[in-house]
């Protein structure tokens, strides 16, 4: 049985709930949009929360992690791109949905439809800022949906090209 242990990491965008079990870590998100698992023992996740700390110090571009996000394998594909996404960069949704292997869509979603496939795939993402979902934009640029909110949207790209991180 998969043992696994939570904690509450106070970040400059607001508390994360963090969420981790043998085969690595299965949720960091933001208050309200997760529940902790029954039977999971709260300690601390101090990899986790090293990382996390120079990440948002400015210090740490890319996490490394053992990583166990729960999905269908049209997500598990979907948050896998997300991942290919630099440091500091964006993409369009759209761009994203053209990196995924389209055996993967429902065969009735358009090929049109499919930045819509995965904006909401990236909605259910459970493990926010380190898989980095804040890094997908609107086709014209603009900053759109996101589960912390777009204030902490904004502050996790401006942190990522270098402007001051705003406190929330």
């Amino acid at each position: 049985m998969d043992v696994h242990r939570w904690t509450v990491y106070e970040s400059p965008i607001g508390p994360l709930t963090l969420v981790a079990g043998e085969r690595g870590l299965t949720n960091l998100d933001f208050p309200g949009r997760f529940s902790v698992p029954d039977g999971a023992e709260k300690g601390a996740l101090p990899e986790v929360t090293e990382q996390l700390d120079a990440y948002f110090a400015g210090e740490l571009r890319e996490f490394d992690l053992r990583l166990d996000p729960r999905g269908t394998p049209l997500q598990l594909a979907i948050w896998r791109a997300l991942l290919e996404i630099p440091y500091g960069e964006t993409v369009s949704y759209g761009k994203q949905a053209e990196k995924i292997d389209p055996s993967l869509f429902e065969t009735d979603v358009e090929p049109w439809q499919r930045a819509r496939v995965v904006g909401a795939a990236n909605g259910r993402n459970p493990i926010s800022i380190v898989v980095p979902c804040h890094r997908v934009i609107g086709a014209d640029g603009s900053l759109t949906g996101y589960g912390g909110g777009l204030d902490r949207k904004r502050a996790l790209l401006d942190l990522e090209s270098n402007r001051q991180l705003a406190i929330l």
